[in-house]
């Protein structure tokens, strides 16, 4: 019988089926989680809700480390496996663990400096900027839950198991429904609470739960049974190929964060109402992306596992199926953007004008809906043929200038309202398209033999 971790045998729809729906799950949980802290940031104020958006973007730059991380390690472990390395597979497994450690010291450090200077380039002074910042303080201490988990799902993903991280995030979902409350508005008689900052607490209370499971199940691993203490001292080869690694994924991921920086920074001129609405909308927009989310996310451990394996035709056989599967997906979620945006805005917010907005930014997400999934597909596909700098070029173009350079055009050129935000993200997510399809194509070409068709 196939082993469950053997992803180059055996059915490419089971394989992802076994591993994109969990990870659907979870990132849908982590999502909701997002929502329940939207939900009651909102109970309190319109300016709750807009400090919330701006703490966690600056939150989300630092982030980018877990992020990248996570793809790094599942890149590597896949492709050690995939070439039935066990020693390799497990030294990735031991020093990905111990470089995490690393990556969330120094992040904290850089982030207790750089996160209020963020927070400051996007929003003017008032309450809504105090309720960022405090936000953001206690959120940090939250970063090693997010880092070490995040990164460490890698390596369970690499060995095909995504259902550890569905566990753990269902779990924090339920425990944040119950955390929030309980520090925001304390226990009548007891204590007071933390007001809107109660909702980083139960972040970090969580988030730590999550870190700590999915830590025990790493070391669970069949490959750790014969693992030492020596293996986890950090060495400079699996040092620098982890770095090597993860920088591309990693500042791509930030400069991905750092663009929605340039939105805010744009639709602050517009208001407090402007910043709430894009940060429900985006909560949104994340819901209904999640299965395409998880269906490109697990291409990189499958494609990865098969090029370990020298299985070219099943790395296109892999993308060929996410692609297919993605416009399946899309075909049901853009009518839900385009005509059912104004629902759903007005369950985080009752602020009329907050909804008008927010429902303007869904209308324009629903034409893009399959193009991110495209763009999301192709760089899974970059990092499982270890060529990661490629999605930082990609990113730079997109999430950097295009970003910047269109909206630019359709505010200050062209004179347009807060539509005009929307119509520059649009264009920067069609012209990356272009320029993603055609890096993929020469990549693909030098590697495996072309994109799509048989060798």
């Amino acid at each position: 019988m196939m082993r469950k971790d053997d992803l180059t045998t055996g059915s490419m729809a089971q394989h992802f089926r076994a591993l994109a729906i969990p990870a659907a799950l979870g990132m849908l949980f982590a999502t909701l989680y997002n929502v329940v802290d939207v939900y009651y940031a909102g109970r309190l104020s319109t300016d709750a809700q807009a400090g919330l958006a701006i703490g966690y973007q600056a939150f989300f730059v630092l982030m980018a480390i877990g992020f990248g991380l996570g793809s790094a390690l599942s890149a590597l472990v896949s492709n050690a496996k995939g070439s039935k390395n066990e020693a390799q597979t497990r030294r990735f497994v031991a020093q990905g663990l111990t470089f995490s450690v690393f990556a969330t010291i120094l992040s904290m450090g850089i982030g207790w400096f750089l996160g209020p200077e963020l927070i400051k380039l996007v929003s003017k002074p008032g309450a809504y900027r105090e309720a960022g910042f405090g936000y953001f303080r206690w959120l940090i201490f939250a970063l090693p839950g997010f880092l070490l988990a995040y990164g460490g799902n890698g390596i369970l993903q690499a060995h095909g198991d995504s259902r550890s991280m569905q566990q753990a995030l269902t779990v924090a979902f339920f425990a944040n429904i119950g955390l929030n409350p309980l520090f925001m508005y304390g226990i009548p008689g007891l204590w007071d609470g933390m007001g809107f900052n109660g909702i980083a607490l139960a972040t970090v209370v969580s988030q730590t739960g999550v870190m700590i499971f999915v830590i025990s199940r790493i070391l669970r691993l069949e490959v750790m049974n014969s693992v030492n203490l020596r293996e986890f001292i950090p060495t400079r080869d699996s040092f620098s190929q982890i770095t090597a690694q993860l920088i591309p994924g990693s500042l791509a991921l930030m400069v991905m964060f750092l663009s929605g920086f340039v939105v805010q920074f744009a639709l602050k001129e517009f208001g407090g109402q402007a910043v709430a609405a894009y940060g429900v909308a985006l909560r949104i927009e994340q819901i209904l992306l999640l299965p395409v989310l998880a269906m490109t996310r697990v291409l990189l451990p499958i494609a990865g596992q098969n090029f370990g394996a020298k299985k070219h035709d099943r790395v296109r056989e892999a993308l060929r199926f996410c692609w297919g599967t993605g416009f399946a997906m899309s075909l049901v979620a853009a009518p839900i953007l385009l005509f059912a945006g104004g629902f759903a805005m007005s369950i985080f917010s009752d602020d009329p004008e907050v909804i008008r907005i927010g429902f303007s930014y869904l209308r324009v997400d629903g034409f893009l809906f399959p193009i991110y999934m495209m763009l999301f597909s192709i760089n899974s596909l970059l990092q499982a043929l270890k060529k990661p700098i490629w999605t930082l070029w990609i990113s730079i173009y997109r999430q950097g200038f295009a970003v910047a350079f269109f909206i630019w055009i359709f505010i200050v050129v062209l004179d347009f309202s807060v539509w005009g935000v929307w119509f520059g993200i649009a264009s920067a997510v069609l012209s990356g398209l272009v320029l993603s399809l055609a890096i993929a194509t020469h990549v693909a070409k030098d590697t495996i033999g072309g994109l799509l068709k048989r060798p």
